[in-house]
C-alpha cells in the first residue's frame, strides 16, 4: 500500500560493460553530506559490479519511461541497452536521456541486511528535467501524478 517512484540504477563493470536494473527501493538519507540509498537482492546478477565499482547513477524515471522500467526489470531481456540513449556521468555511469532526475553517486558504503544489500551513495552531481511528471509504482501497476 506504499506508492514509490521508479528508478533505474546504472553503472559500468571494470571492463566497461553496461549494467542497469529497475529499482523502487530508493530514499534520501542526508542533505549534508548529500546521501541516498537503494537496495538490491544479494543473489542479483549485477551485485558484483555494483558492489565493487566506484560510481553508479540513479535515474529517476519520468512518466513517459514506463517501457524502460519494464525493460530493465526483466531478466529475459536479451540486450536491455539496445537503442537506449544515455550520456556518461561520474565514473562513466550511464545517465539515461529523458529521466526526470539523475543522481551521480560515489559508491560510499554497503550494508547486508536480510536477503538484500543496502547501498548508500554520496551524491556528487544531480540534475533534473523541468516539468517532467514522475513514473510511480503501486500495487503492481504504473501510474503518474495527479494533483489533489
Amino acid at each position: 500500500m506504499f506508492a514509490t517512484g521508479v528508478t533505474i540504477v546504472t553503472a559500468r563493470t571494470a571492463a566497461g560493460a553496461l549494467v542497469g536494473l529497475t529499482a523502487n527501493s530508493f530514499n534520501s538519507v542526508s542533505l549534508s553530506p548529500p546521501l541516498v540509498l537503494w537496495s538490491l537482492a544479494q543473489g542479483a546478477s549485477s551485485m558484483a559490479p555494483l558492489s565493487t565499482g566506484s560510481h553508479y547513477a540513479i535515474n529517476i524515471l519520468a512518466a513517459d519511461q514506463k517501457e524502460l522500467a519494464e525493460r530493465f526489470a526483466s531478466s529475459r531481456q536479451a540486450d536491455r541497452w539496445q537503442g537506449v540513449a544515455f550520456t556518461e556521468g561520474a565514473g562513466r555511469a550511464p545517465l539515461l536521456s529523458g529521466a526526470a532526475a539523475t543522481f551521480e553517486c560515489f559508491n560510499r558504503s554497503r550494508y547486508e541486511e536480510g536477503d538484500h544489500v543496502i547501498f548508500v551513495g554520496e551524491v556528487e552531481r544531480c540534475s533534473h528535467r523541468a516539468g517532467a511528471a514522475p513514473l510511480l509504482f503501486h500495487g503492481g501497476r504504473f501510474y503518474t501524478e495527479h494533483p489533489l
